[in-house]
Order: C-alpha cells, then sequence, then structure tokens
C-alpha cells in the first residue's frame, strides 16, 4: 500500500477517536455516516501509515492499544476545538440546521413530547431530530446524544442539568374498578385493594403518604396486586382495563383523567417518594452548544412553562 501522507490521515484519526468514544465499528460507523466496512478499512490504513497496532479486536469488543489510547488522548481536545469552531461559525447566521439526538422516557416521549417536537420542526424545517424513547438511563457522551429528558432527582456533575417542569404522582381506578370494587377513602384501605405498582429491586410494595391538609400527618401502607412494571404507561394501560388501583406520573395519567377514563382518589393526600417531582433536560457540558440545540431547549421550556401555567 501506498504510504499515506499525514494530511490524507484526518478523517482516519478522527475515525479513531470516533471508534474510542462509541467502543463499537458499527456506532461509530453510523455516526460518520459511512459503511462498517469503510470504518475498518480507515482503521487499517491508519494502522499500516503509523506502524504499529491502534486497535485490539474480538469477537465481542473493541479496544485500544496503549499506541491508539495514547493517540486519541492527543487527538480528542483538537478535534473537539474544531468542532466547535465550525459550530460557532454554521450558527452565526442563517436559519436553524442540524441534527439533535434526544433520549426520553416512553410514557412521558409518547404523550408529551412528540408533540412538542413536531411543532418545533415545523418552525425549523431544516432541522432534523432523531428521539430515542427508552425508561433506561444511556450514558449520553458514549452514546452520542445531545440531550435526554430525565424524570429524575439524580443528575451527573458533569452534564448540565435545567428544570422543565414539576411533576406529581396522582392515584387514580377506572370507573369499572371502583364499581366494582369500591372507592377507598383513606390511604389504608388501599391495603384491601388491588394496587398496580411500580417496582423498586426487592422490596415489598410501599405506598408513602402526606396529608395536603395537615403536612406533618404521614402514612405509608403495604400494598400489593397482580401487575407490576417498571414503565409507567403500561400501569396506565392495566388501570385502564379496569384491573386495580395505579399510583402515576401526572404526565402519563394526564389524558386519561381529562376523558375521564381515569378517576383521581385521595386528592386530600399527596403520594410522595413514589416518582421524581420534577422533569430535567441534560446535556453534556460543552464550551459551545450548537444553536439548534440551545434553541430547542429555550422551545420546550417555555413550551412546558406555559402548560403547567395553564393547568
Amino acid at each position: 500500500m501506498r504510504e499515506l501522507k499525514a494530511d490524507a490521515l484526518w478523517f482516519h484519526l478522527h475515525a479513531l477517536v470516533m471508534l474510542a468514544e462509541q467502543g463499537s465499528f458499527t456506532r461509530a460507523a453510523e455516526r460518520l455516516d459511512i459503511s462498517k466496512a469503510a470504518m475498518s478499512q480507515k482503521i487499517r490504513e491508519l494502522e499500516a501509515a503509523a506502524g504499529v497496532p491502534l486497535v485490539q479486536r474480538t469477537t465481542r469488543s473493541v479496544r485500544l492499544t496503549s499506541a491508539g489510547e495514547k493517540l486519541v488522548d492527543d487527538l480528542r481536545e483538537p478535534f473537539a476545538h474544531i468542532a466547535r469552531s465550525f459550530v460557532s461559525v454554521r450558527d452565526e447566521a442563517g436559519p436553524l440546521r442540524g441534527v439533535i439526538r434526544i433520549t426520553a422516557p416512553v410514557a412521558f416521549a409518547r404523550q408529551q413530547l412528540v408533540s412538542h417536537i413536531t411543532a418545533f420542526l415545523v418552525l425549523h424545517p431544516q432541522v432534523r431530530i432523531q428521539l430515542e424513547v427508552s425508561d433506561r438511563l444511556v450514558s449520553l457522551s458514549s452514546e452520542g446524544f445531545d440531550l435526554a429528558i430525565r424524570h429524575s432527582e439524580q443528575i451527573p456533575e458533569t452534564h448540565v442539568a435545567q428544570r422543565l417542569c414539576d411533576t406529581r404522582a396522582v392515584l387514580v381506578a377506572a370507573p369499572a374498578y371502583l364499581q366494582r370494587q369500591g372507592t377507598p377513602q383513606t390511604p389504608a384501605e388501599l391495603a384491601q385493594h388491588q394496587c398496580l405498582c411500580y417496582p423498586r429491586g426487592h422490596e415489598s410494595p410501599r405506598w408513602r403518604f402526606i396529608s395536603a391538609d395537615n403536612p406533618a400527618e404521614k402514612l405509608a401502607v403495604d400494598v400489593s396486586g397482580p401487575f407490576a412494571t417498571n414503565n409507567s404507561e403500561s400501569i396506565r394501560d392495566a388501570a385502564l382495563q379496569g384491573l386495580g388501583i395505579a399510583l402515576l406520573p401526572d404526565f402519563s395519567a394526564q389524558a386519561a383523567l381529562e376523558q375521564q377514563q381515569l378517576t383521581q382518589l385521595l386528592p386530600t393526600w399527596r403520594p410522595v417518594e413514589v416518582f421524581a417531582e420534577r422533569l430535567w433536560i441534560v446535556r453534556p457540558w460543552a464550551a459551545q452548544v450548537p444553536r439548534a440545540v440551545s434553541e430547542f431547549i429555550y422551545w420546550l421550556r417555555a413550551r412546558f412553562s406555559v402548560a403547567r401555567h395553564d393547568a
């Protein structure tokens, strides 16, 4: 193979940095918009030019050699600086453009987020948004996400978090269930009902409440029921079928409550310690944030602020 000059290796070097970040030839190729075969070829050519192995390949994983790690450590910040400079120049004028990659919880994305994404894209047709709906807490940096919606109070210190809106848990049941089993009048009566639970490890389900009239009054009730799952939308659907009483985030129950498909129970008692009480917009820290990303964050915060004030 002919010897490659240094200025012909810039893309090869960028490919190595991307491979280190993604930990996979397939994911790195997707980020670079090339085929997996082309990605492998670039790394082989770079290794041939360097004269030393840079990547250790196995059937299950990809790891850098010590030479590869040193090269990536030296290259990561220069490439990041180039990317920031380009984004800054591109974003100075003209319409918003670019790709925004987002991850968000399943129920919130389907019931609240998608409509706002649609409206934003109508206003900014040169923007593309890729949304992954998942209840797992993904690594934003290693998986290439620009931002995440998190229903959690645990935000990594290396990330920037902005409050999207407050949320609360609501106790609900379908009218059919209440007609069949009766309506509980106190939290203690929940122990006699079929309760649909969000599992927390191996702990037995226990729902905690604070009196809205007297915050010093607190109750904890051991509950049980025929169905448990770690997805609030699935719990809501089971409640809609009349299977039992459910504790849900308000954003998951909102539409069904408005349509009177579900009834809120024990309104003078506030459920606590079930779900986080805020939704956050989280992004990796960066000195330069693409204008499309910052404008989208501003858009979302404005929309949900209006929605909460109108509620």
